[in-house]
């Protein structure tokens, strides 16, 4: 009987599998997912080479992400009044092109910031349309609604299984043949998903027409996620997260290489930490099944992320360094993953939508400006005591939450009497396969 539980529990968790559609977006995402973890470390890499600068680094980030944070809303009317899957079938390709074009500059040695610097926009304004696209084209790949929670919470387990290859691979390519080997499997491993697209089989395209106008609704969606605490407390604390704790990724480089004393094969080892972190984070999170507690388990996680920034900022021995990194990971992944689910379980369907796309853009809108401050920070104090302060300054951010915590949980309660039942924690899993994805797949 355990035997059959077992097995019953195993197949429920790869349900959504079932649905040809998934199934090929999952093989070919997949495949392409590890060459954008290996494009990613590669440019970090090469923008640090080229330039020696820790401003550039959080330059690059930022062209590649405020794009998104300005194009977001527009992209979401694109994804609603467009055939999504050719939407997403022109944004693959257009990637491509721009992998493309990075390789043959790269292996050329033709090669310099303003390159990089062009095509990371470039490549910010297609993940604008191709972020609001491909989360709403998740239920036009599976059948019943019931199972989209599970594709969601397979997105996270893909990506961050990705997350854990794609850095190791890369560290090891860059040391033997160098960044251009990286971004030649990069723009190779977009025709795995664009042939996956391909090959789906959907029903015909029918345009709605929109009555409503864009700017009506989305003053009502700012009105009500600001106009309720919870919500309001919930996307600022993702927003301190981006702003505040994202660029530790920025600054690897400079840890890998300057601190460290190692190579690219160092930057690898770390990101892949920091994965496994988040790796542990999503099946920690998978295995619970109400949200109940939620709360107090983003203030120990949030504390968890800060530390760990701290003590990785002032270690100088790798295998310490790594340990840093795999608490750090586990502490943001379900930091960002509580936030998702809570929002998830309180808002109004009606509203679901504006809320979480609130939610988006205070990830994906402060990110870049943090990278920039960052690294402008840095070029003055050192990584060091700028990855230090950034792990305080998150480990702060939490404790207006957790002195209101109470509160908060009051104001909520009638929402969960009136539910009945709470949610699966699946569902938050969404903000690991969509908020965390680096830009070139989000």
């Amino acid at each position: 009987m355990a035997t059959e539980e077992t097995s019953s529990n195993i197949g429920g968790m790869f349900r959504a599998l079932q649905y040809r559609n998934y199934r090929l977006f999952f093989i070919g995402q997949g495949i392409s997912l590890i060459g954008t973890w290996m494009q990613q470390i590669a440019l970090s890499w090469l923008v640090y080479r080229l330039t020696d600068s820790v401003f550039l680094l959080g330059a690059v980030t930022f062209c590649s992400q405020v794009p998104s944070f300005v194009l977001g809303p527009f992209a979401g009317v694109v994804a609603d009044r467009f055939d999504r899957h050719k939407v997403l079938v022109v944004t693959q390709v257009l990637s491509m092109v721009q992998a493309s074009t990075l390789t043959a500059l790269v292996l050329t040695n033709t090669v310099q910031i303003w390159h990089v610097l062009a095509l990371s926009a470039f490549l910010g304004i297609v993940n604008a349309y191709d972020i609001a696209t491909r989360q709403a084209f998740v239920i036009q790949m599976v059948d019943k609604r019931e199972d989209v929670s599970n594709a969601i919470a397979l997105n996270s387990s893909m990506f961050n299984m990705a997350r854990l290859v794609g850095p190791s691979v890369a560290g090891i390519l860059i040391a033997a043949v160098g960044e251009g080997m990286c971004f030649l499997i990069n723009a190779v491993s977009y025709v795995a998903v664009i042939g996956s697209l391909l090959l789906m089989r959907l029903k015909p395209f029918e345009k709605v027409i929109q009555e409503r106008k864009v700017w009506q609704s989305l003053k009502e969606g700012f009105g009500y996620a600001f106009g309720f605490a919870p919500i309001r407390a919930l996307i600022s604390i993702v927003a301190c997260l981006s702003l505040f704790g994202m660029p530790f990724s920025v600054l690897m480089p400079v840890f890998a290489r300057d601190i460290l004393h190692g190579g690219a094969n160092t930057l690898g080892y770390l990101m892949g930490a920091s994965g496994v972190g988040a790796l542990i984070g999503a099946l920690f999170l998978a295995q619970r099944k109400t949200v109940v507690g939620l709360g107090k388990v983003m203030v120990f996680t949030m504390l968890t992320f800060g530390v760990g920034l701290i003590a990785f900022s002032f270690s100088e021995v790798l295998p310490v360094s790594l340990v840093c990194m795999l608490f750090s990971g586990f502490g943001m992944i379900v930091t960002m993953a509580s936030c998702n689910t809570l929002l998830q379980t309180i808002v109004e369907d009606d509203k679901r939508g504006r809320v979480m796309s609130l939610y988006s853009m205070a990830f994906m809108g402060m990110a870049p400006f943090g990278s920039m401050l960052a690294g402008s920070v840095a070029a003055y104090l050192g990584v060091n005591y700028t990855l230090a302060a950034c792990g305080v300054l998150c480990a702060l951010s939490i404790v207006p939450f957790a002195l209101n915590l109470g509160r908060l949980r009051k104001m909520v309660d009638p929402i969960y009497e009136r539910l009945g039942i709470l949610p699966e924690i699946a569902t938050g899993l969404q903000s690991a396969s969509t908020l965390t994805t680096p830009p070139e797949e989000r």
